[in-house]
């Protein structure tokens, strides 16, 4: 786990914790002597860790594994419902996928990486990695991109120092010199593309829901297989119908 330069003394037992629930969340169940075995400390240590979280409704014990308990849902329900976004969005992303019948997200930034914090699929939708509550690198996907565009450049600045620019396909930006061009290329048109960069195969197109100073709160993205997403549609049809439906949420989020 990284963390940002001003953490410079960081609680070890917080640290140790969120650790575990990591592990666990990516690697699934696991037994006291896999996650001693991640952590490389002393067996007793872990077993602390685990009972603690375990009687605190975080972790359950089944067949001498541990997994992550239902109470991060509560969590998490409960993190994207007082976004002041989500409630504005999610109809308009319903519409969306409707109407286009692919997948549509609507993502925020946090922490200077990508959350999705709602989706809905349309009857043609295809599956990627993304999920609800998944994070990623902002550069690596067309909401993310439209969000970095119209960002401050001193924060975009950080980001890339904070997280670099690792590549997820052959295509994904990995240069300061690419994003920057591609950075200006957004705000001169208002929308983003992802061409393959976040999976091989997939196309979509991102636009920024922006406060009144012009600043990225999220941003909403279309995606679907490169065979369906290409030419005018989209590069025309699209940027028209998703600039026109982040419009609206912005001009409903300044009135509200």
């Amino acid at each position: 786990m990284s963390l940002p330069p001003e953490v410079d003394r960081p609680v070890e037992t917080v640290e140790r914790a969120i650790d575990i629930v990591d592990y666990l969340k990516e690697n699934g169940p696991a037994t006291i002597a896999e996650v001693t075995d991640h952590l490389g400390c002393a067996k007793s240590t872990t077993h602390r860790y685990l009972k603690t979280l375990e009687a605190n409704s975080f972790l359950i014990e089944e067949d001498n594994k541990y997994r992550l308990g239902s109470r991060f849902l509560d969590y998490g329900i409960v993190a994207r419902d007082r976004y002041p976004l989500y409630q504005e969005v999610k109809p308009k992303v319903d519409a969306l996928a409707d109407e286009t019948d692919e997948k549509i997200w609507c993502v925020v930034e946090e922490h200077g990486r990508s959350v999705h914090i709602y989706g809905a699929q349309g009857k043609r939708s295809v599956r990627t990695y993304a999920h609800l509550g998944h994070r990623n690198y902002l550069h690596q996907h067309a909401a993310g991109k439209a969000i970095l565009a119209y960002l401050p450049d001193e924060r975009v600045n950080k980001i890339v120092e904070m997280y670099g620019l690792p590549a997820h396909t052959q295509y994904t930006i990995t240069t300061e010199d690419e994003l920057w061009e591609e950075i200006r290329t957004i705000r001169e048109r208002g929308y983003a593309l992802n061409i393959e960069e976040s999976v091989e195969g997939l196309h979509a197109i991102g636009a920024p829901i922006k406060d009144e100073n012009g600043f990225a709160l999220g941003a909403i993205s279309i995606s679907g297989p490169a065979n369906r997403l290409e030419g005018t549609f989209l590069r025309d049809e699209l940027p028209t119908l998703l600039l026109g439906t982040v419009n609206e949420i912005t001009i409903n989020l300044t009135y509200a």
